[in-house]
């Protein structure tokens, strides 16, 4: 639930692909981290220490983090589809309270909500 209310998730979206150990579930409240760490990354900058909700699980992928420089991306990392409101997300924002922006961000770059206070992302 966020401070405006719950955003609306659909519970049997899940996932495409296998993602054993997954650390989040759909509808879960997560903060994406702060960190800015060097080079190739694919968690945009604006999204970084926002809060949004699993809207999904994607499955897990090679990280493509690690892929843009040679390595083989393993092991593989979960990718979730997250939301975010979009008034929580752009400063100043006047459109109405219930339009999101939905991003997927891989797991080494979520933390739980309520345990946002992590900047590494591993």
């Amino acid at each position: 639930m966020t401070p405006s209310g719950p955003i609306q998730s659909d519970p049997q979206r899940s996932t495409y692909t296998a993602a054993p150990g997954h650390r989040f579930k759909v509808g879960e409240r997560v903060t994406v981290k702060r960190s800015c760490p060097p080079g190739h990354r694919r968690t945009p900058s604006y999204i970084r220490g926002k809060t949004g909700e699993v809207e999904r699980i994607c499955g897990a992928f090679r990280n493509p983090e690690e892929l843009a420089y040679g390595f083989d991306g393993l092991p593989a990392r979960v990718l979730y589809r997250v939301r975010f409101r979009q008034k929580h997300v752009w400063p100043g924002y006047e459109g109405p309270d219930t339009d999101l922006i939905e991003m997927e961000i891989y797991e080494h770059w979520l933390d739980a909500a309520d345990d946002a206070v992590s900047t590494s992302t591993e």
